[in-house]
């Protein structure tokens, strides 16, 4: 499927969970179209990028190996995203990343994921944290955070820091979210 016949076929996804799951079967069942899926999502000022980027969240929930090719791309690009729809689905990418980063065991991520991957990852979830974007890439964003300041020594005391200079700004969602990570890194402290 060409990326214009990709790009056709998301025009009938909508929020509902029925479209996406529909669409990310099929990349799924073909994995080439992942690397139209993300040509698609990074035409980052198209409506349609955020349907590609609500697909991809999909297919990375199920098989997150699958973005293992496109590591470099993906990261490279992902500053770019800009509205909301598109935002949210790609920081849970990211925060499905840096789980599986740091799951126990070997596993693919851990020897494909490049401290270059990472570099670019931190930038984006640090970009979500202090820009005006909504709380789910914000919490996201806290998480994926919290994970790679286990290597990453500069990366906790900044995030207690906009935690806590955000706390009281914020809503109901990220104060909790944030309180969790809060805890965790006073314990780790």
């Amino acid at each position: 499927m060409t990326v214009q016949a990709l790009y056709n076929e998301l025009s009938y996804v909508d929020h509902s969970r029925e479209k996406r799951v529909f669409y990310a079967k099929k990349v799924l069942a073909n994995p080439e179209l992942v690397g139209n899926l993300l040509q698609i999502m990074f035409m980052v000022n198209d409506k349609v990028s955020c349907r590609a980027a609500w697909v991809l969240e999909f297919v990375c929930r199920e098989k997150l190996e699958i973005i293992i090719p496109h590591l470099n791309h993906f990261t490279k690009n992902i500053h770019h995203v800009h509205l909301d729809p598109a935002v949210r689905p790609v920081a849970k990418i990211c925060e499905c990343l840096a789980e599986a980063y740091y799951k126990n065991n070997k596993n693919p991520i851990k020897q494909n994921l490049k401290s270059a991957h990472i570099d670019h990852i931190i930038e984006f979830c640090l970009d979500c944290l202090i820009n005006d974007e909504k709380v789910a890439p914000k919490a996201h964003s806290m998480t994926v955070l919290f994970l790679f300041g286990r290597d990453y020594n500069w990366i906790h005391p900044e995030l207690i820091l906009i935690l806590e200079r955000d706390f009281y700004r914020q809503s109901a969602a990220f104060k909790a979210r944030a309180r969790r990570i809060l805890k965790k890194l006073k314990k780790n402290q």
